[in-house]
């Protein structure tokens, strides 16, 4: 059986930054297919594809679903001290997608290799490989409206939580707020409209609001941060456009149609807010059957008990949970949080060993092995 740490550094040493996920998907979909799943992948455009692996999907419960993402974010300017596509330096396994999150994916595909050895008496499984989560969960998306039409059990998001079970985390909710004006000579700023001051007022005023939402128990407030802003075209003209870019940070029992028209509201009508990103929170109660049983294998495997807790990050269950109908979900992969996006990520060769266990072990209490 090929080895965790082999098959992460396999998967690490493919550039998949934003392209080429399907070459990805080539390396894990012979795995599968060899033990009696069966394959697709779903591209949204040419090259960057979405895996679904179907195993014993017939039986009467809905399968479990094991899930993580193949694409990767660029390396960044500063220059790695590490080989950034993949190098051993004792318990540690560097590079890109290493802990966000290329070694959670080889854990579920080696883990789901495993199980299908034996005879499911309850459930089968599903695994979902997407493209494109960085940028908003395009791949996700795609699958769910193109090849994901059936039932599924709970939902498990390999994402970097250092094997802790993470019980969801924020919507993340990007808009882009425009003002435009009309334009005219720098010296003769009287014939125009500035956009720019337009914007500016618009954001001053969602920089000072506070949301009517309560915080969440876990989660915490919901968070707006500017990220971008930009208008005009020169220094002698009066802007005709101005945008900036807005991330919202949403809490469970937000509705993001909601937030916008508070949004709006509170900008004014001097800009016009546009959603870029609308991806909703996620949410399971830490008391739920199968969060509970999910801890209770982490605490076998690992020894580590831990509060409740949720991610900062966003996850590809903001489309998959409601495109399968609310479903339990949890987060926990080997990754370490604090290495995503980073320079000389790694993801400990320790943590990949004990999450192809946890992930065994969830298998086979789900599917009645």
């Amino acid at each position: 059986m090929t080895d965790v740490v082999a098959l992460t550094r396999s998967l690490v040493g493919l550039d998949t930054i934003g392209h080429d996920e399907t070459a990805a998907l080539k390396v894990l979909a012979p795995l599968l297919e060899g033990v009696g799943f069966v394959v697709a992948v779903a591209e949204h455009e040419p090259g960057r594809g979405t895996l679904v692996a179907e195993w014993h999907t017939d039986l009467a419960t809905p399968p479990l679903c094991l899930s993580g993402h193949v694409d990767t974010v660029p390396l960044g300017a500063v220059t790695w001290q590490h080989e950034p596509f993949g190098e051993l330096d004792g318990d540690r396994l560097y590079g890109r997608g290493s802990s966000d999150m290329k070694g959670g994916v080889a854990a579920i595909v080696l883990a789901a290799v495993e199980i299908a050895a034996h005879a499911p008496k309850r459930a089968g499984l599903r695994l979902v490989l997407t493209s494109a989560e960085e940028t908003g969960s395009l791949g996700a998306r795609h699958a769910a409206e193109t090849v994901l039409d059936e039932p599924s059990g709970p939902l498990v998001i390999a994402e970097p939580t250092s094997n802790a079970v993470v019980h969801g985390h924020k919507g993340a909710f990007w808009l882009e707020a425009v003002a435009t004006g009309v334009t005219a000579h720098g010296s003769m700023p009287q014939l125009g409209d500035n956009a720019v001051y337009k914007l500016a007022r618009a954001v001053s005023r969602l920089a000072d609001h506070g949301f009517d939402a309560r915080p969440h128990p876990i989660m915490g407030p919901p968070t707006f941060n500017v990220g971008t802003i930009e208008g005009g075209l020169n220094t002698n003209s009066v802007p005709d456009r101005a945008v900036a870019t807005v991330d919202v940070r949403t809490v469970a029992g937000q509705d993001h149609a909601a937030v916008l028209a508070e949004l709006a509201h509170v900008a004014g009508q001097e800009v016009e807010l546009r959603p870029l990103v609308d991806l909703p929170p996620v949410w399971t109660d830490p008391d739920d059957e199968w969060a509970r049983a999910a801890e209770e294998i982490v605490l076998a495997v690992t020894g580590e008990r831990n509060e409740p807790r949720a991610a900062t990050y966003f996850t590809d269950a903001s489309v998959l949970t409601p495109a399968f109908g609310g479903v339990p979900t949890i987060i926990c992969g080997p990754g370490e949080a604090e290495q995503a996006h980073v320079t000389d990520e790694w993801c400990s060769v320790t943590r990949l060993a004990q999450s192809v266990e946890i992930f065994e072990r969830l298998c086979v209490r789900w599917c009645g092995i």
